[in-house]
């Protein structure tokens, strides 16, 4: 499992969990509904209610994430991080491979 953490990442916006899904609706075109649990990009999962907007753009994917004591916030991650796994066979992941949910 992938650490958020451990990853390059814009803070877009803090609020609420509904606040984030509501300027995730607001500001983004190529928005997705998924459940919370479901994996997204390879090793990470939403976290929150039902529906979450998950939103793409370029090379980007837009999603609200919760911290525990932190709170709420619409981050976006550059895909470019996980285009530098290889697979098994020591190909590079296309971009359609990553997105969980393509």
């Amino acid at each position: 499992m992938a650490c958020i953490d451990k990853l390059n990442y814009e803070i877009l916006y803090k609020g609420s969990f509904k606040d984030c899904a509501n300027y995730i609706r607001k500001n983004f075109k190529n928005i997705v509904d998924k459940n919370a649990g479901e994996e997204i990009i390879e090793g990470i999962f939403l976290i929150g209610i039902s529906p979450i907007p998950v939103a793409y753009e370029d090379n980007y994917i837009i999603f609200p994430y919760t911290k525990p004591c932190y709170g709420t916030y619409v981050i976006k991650i550059c895909l470019d991080e996980f285009k530098k796994k290889d697979d098994k066979k020591g190909n590079k992941k296309s971009l359609l491979e990553l997105i969980k949910f393509w």
